[in-house]
């Protein structure tokens, strides 16, 4: 039997939650505090494909499905986005 805490062990994306954002409003550009996030297209049942994106050291990212201009601001949470609207609830996840 192993016994210690997971803090030894390495971090997989599984351990965390990625954020996912959807632009149903159509704005040109979304600012999101993540660097790391899903893009779902519009809201569900309207969605495309959920698409993993990493913006690694860029400040911009463009959705392959939907075009949406992602732009990072660290002064976000990274669950929160700029309009407040683009950050898709947990619920729908």
């Amino acid at each position: 039997m192993v016994r210690g805490t997971f803090a030894s062990r390495p971090t997989r994306m599984t351990d965390r939650i990625v954020p996912h954002f959807h632009n149903d409003l159509g704005v040109p550009v979304i600012t999101i505090g993540a660097r790391e996030f899903m893009c779902v297209g519009a809201l569900p049942p309207f969605d495309h494909p959920h698409v993993y994106c990493d913006m690694g050291d860029d400040a911009e990212y463009v959705c392959p499905y939907c075009s949406t201009l992602y732009r990072h601001d660290p002064a976000l949470a990274p669950n929160e986005a700029r309009p407040a609207e683009c950050a898709l609830s947990p619920d729908f996840v």
